[in-house]
């Protein structure tokens, strides 16, 4: 379970963290304990990365779908892929 902090943490302060819990995962010399705590804490960090860029592109696509709705009166290019 994602904790209410983890909650708060924007994309890129859950990112840099995770980035770091991979590089002393990469770098060894921990416990097998420390291991497994350092796992657990980069898998709640890539779910709050995940929530993130899974909003990031609900909103794309609505503000991609609000510009397809558009009528080339209203400003939209005729020309779209």
């Amino acid at each position: 379970m994602t904790s209410k902090v983890d909650e708060a943490l924007g994309y890129e302060q859950a990112r840099d963290e995770l980035i770091e819990v991979v590089r002393r995962l990469e770098a060894g010399g921990t416990t097998l304990e420390e291991s497994l705590a350092l796992w657990e804490r980069g898998e709640e960090l890539a779910r709050v990365c995940r929530r993130w860029l899974e909003g990031a592109r609900a909103r794309l696509d609505a503000a991609l779908a609000e510009e397809a709705g558009e009528s080339p009166a209203d400003g939209a290019s005729e020309d779209q892929d």
